[in-house]
């Protein structure tokens, strides 16, 4: 796998968001013409850097990197519907830790994930992420239900010494 800076190739893109389903987005299926706007005003650089997830020379994914002038930058995956359970979103995510903590001097990645994406939790906690929270009725999607969130966190300290510090999340009993 490979990763390759997204230079608004708008086809490509479109194509990619428009012919995969999103499930466990607030919007799980995406418009052509909001993708096109998109990239004529800049989202997709504005604050961001937006990477193509390449395998086997295939654009099959995206990586997009929200706040990146900020010390913890928040992201969003997606991989096309026929390359999913496969590792190539763990290997993304472990890229994009070796770029955030080793190129961009970033503290901390965080991740939110919904609660019943099981798939993205793997992808998570087999790259090195922690749960760090359970947040209720937080993910609005777009049909109007709610869903229950899970935050994932990565930090420099564990990426630097190859390690997954535990949290305190149950630290107090009563």
């Amino acid at each position: 796998m490979e990763l390759a800076l997204f230079n608004a190739e708008a086809d490509d893109l479109v194509q990619l968001l428009t012919e995969n389903e999103w499930p466990y987005h607030s919007d799980a299926n995406v418009d052509a013409n909001a993708v096109r706007t998109a990239v004529e005003k800049g989202y997709y650089a504005d604050d961001r850097e937006t990477f193509w997830i390449i395998e086997d020379g295939m654009k099959v994914g995206i990586l997009i990197i929200n706040d990146i002038g900020d010390t913890i930058p928040l992201f969003d995956i997606r991989l096309a519907t026929s390359t999913r359970g496969k590792g190539i979103g763990v290997q993304a995510l472990k890229w994009m830790q070796d770029y955030l903590f080793g190129e961009k001097n970033k503290i901390r990645i965080e991740g939110y994930t919904r609660a019943d994406n099981f798939a993205m939790r793997k992808c998570f906690t087999k790259a090195g992420f922690v749960k760090e929270g359970y947040l209720r009725n937080a993910w609005e999607n777009s049909d109007g239900t709610i869903s229950d969130t899970v935050l994932y966190g990565a930090i420099y300290d564990d990426w630097k010494a190859s390690t997954v510090t535990p949290t305190k999340i149950n630290d107090i009993s009563y």
